[in-house]
């Protein structure tokens, strides 16, 4: 059998060369989207793996690869959807614009950047999946309610915004409905919420502390990198005004109250 630490490794090799290839049918479709679902899926297959393979406790490992494979399922499906449904991403298509010649070369690496990241991510699942310690505890609950929350969040938070999408009568209008009316992004904000769940599982189990870099990196990654900061940019070029009186009265990330809302035509209907 294959040595657990070996698998991260052969993971990365794996996923480089899938990203390889999905870099090769994005230049034919000029649809760079492709790489989330792919990434989505990754950390779905390999918390799966570690929890089949791993010589932790088997209904720990159960419960990691059942709550990943879950989320990365949802995610995934949800992802496929939206780039066969779709035009390619607004974050990509800036990045088109702004590379210009260079863009191929550019989003190769991106692409690579993706299977990197998603291994390093991965090693979350395989601390909790190898962890000996036996028996259930107060952590293990906080963490499946945690789950349940963000899971349901994200799922709530995704269909409000495609049922949004699909009236043609809000085209170029801002969703301020449903979660949308408490943060600008409650898709985001219930994914890295889903990211907290794992480091809950290990307080007390080794690497418990170290767990804590994971939602703390994806937190940087989605208010700094490659989440809001794209995503907004996006949101002015298309809808304008509309989005700036959005963005004055509505948190960024975390869900809270609305700040000066009046009663015009940018008030939630």
């Amino acid at each position: 059998m294959i040595k657990i630490q070996l698998i991260p490794w052969i993971a990365l090799a794996v996923l480089a060369v899938t990203m390889a290839l999905a870099w090769g049918r994005q230049r034919t479709t000029r649809n760079a989207g492709i790489v989330d679902p792919l990434w989505a899926a990754s950390l779905g297959a390999l918390a799966v793996v570690y929890a089949l393979v791993a010589e932790g406790w088997g209904p720990r490992r159960a419960l990691v690869g059942g709550l990943a494979g879950i989320w990365s399922l949802r995610l995934t499906w949800h992802l496929i959807c939206r780039y066969r449904r779709e035009p390619e991403d607004g974050r990509y298509q800036i990045l088109r614009e702004r590379w210009g010649p260079k863009f191929e070369g550019w989003i190769f690496w991106f692409f690579q950047a993706q299977a990197l990241l998603s291994v390093l991510l991965s090693l979350t699942f395989l601390a909790l999946c190898t962890a000996p310690q036996s028996g259930w505890r107060f952590q293990d609950a906080a963490g499946l309610l945690i789950w349940l929350v963000a899971l349901t969040g994200e799922s709530i938070a995704d269909r409000q915004l495609r049922t949004w999408r699909a009236d043609l009568a809000n085209h170029k209008r801002t969703c301020r409905s449903g979660l949308w009316r408490y943060s600008r992004h409650p898709n985001y904000f219930f994914e890295w919420l889903g990211w907290t769940v794992y480091p809950v599982l290990c307080i007390g189990l080794p690497y418990g502390q170290a767990l804590w870099l994971t939602p703390g990196l994806m937190l940087f990654l989605v208010l700094r990198v490659t989440g809001i900061p794209p995503t907004e940019e996006q949101s002015l070029r298309s809808r304008g005004e509309d989005y700036r009186a959005y963005q004055k009265t509505t948190n960024a990330f975390f869900p809270g109250p609305r700040k000066g809302v009046r009663s015009d035509t940018h008030t939630i209907r």
